[in-house]
């Protein structure tokens, strides 16, 4: 038996272009989301995966940490949502697995965080998560997005995590509509079963 001794996380090749082509000032939550759900038509568009994009940003700094978006089926693996992967390149880049040194830094996703990402998010020292599209929304679509505690959102807050719910979150429906229109790959292992 040969067992597996590493695995990497990597971003499609458009993605860190089409960030350095990005015109728009990230100044705003409104205009960090308008980015994130970029990312998850764009990736869509392009085919590299599903229809979910994510940005960590340094909101004292005033700087943009990383971007994600979802590779789970071009990785081949379950825990590459979009978030998972914009966390991990952020703390990649700064070389910390608490986000928390870097100052006071925002998870911004296009789609509010399923169980996965949910448990991802007080680990990583995050001081912020905002999302576009909600659970149901993506539910809707078919993906499975886990169990969470029903507080799931006030856990969040008393940790001193600050949370905001429906940002463009038209925008970010739009896109997870397009990509079942477009017959995308819904992925779980419930899927796989018929």
């Amino acid at each position: 038996m040969k067992l597996a001794k590493r695995c990497e996380l990597e971003l499609p090749n458009w993605v860190l272009p089409f960030v350095a082509e990005w015109k728009q000032p990230l100044d705003t939550v409104d205009q960090r989301m308008a980015l994130a759900v970029a990312l998850s038509g764009a990736n869509i568009d392009r085919k590299t995966g599903g229809p979910f994009g994510a940005l960590v940003y340094d909101e004292q700094g005033g700087r943009l940490l990383s971007v994600g978006v979802n590779v789970v089926t071009q990785a081949g693996m379950s825990l590459a949502h979009a978030e998972m992967v914009a966390l991990s390149l952020a703390q990649a880049g700064l070389a910390d697995w608490n986000l928390d040194a870097a100052g006071r830094v925002q998870l911004v996703s296009s789609c509010e965080p399923c169980a996965m990402c949910f448990g991802a998010v007080p680990w990583s020292g995050v001081r912020g998560l905002v999302w576009g599209a909600r659970r149901q929304d993506a539910e809707e679509c078919g993906f499975d997005e886990g169990n969470k505690p029903v507080d799931w959102r006030e856990s969040l807050e008393r940790r001193g995590i600050a949370t905001r719910a429906d940002i463009r979150r038209e925008d970010a429906v739009d896109v997870l509509k397009r990509y079942v229109h477009s017959d995308g790959a819904i992925y779980h292992p419930e899927s796989k079963r018929s």
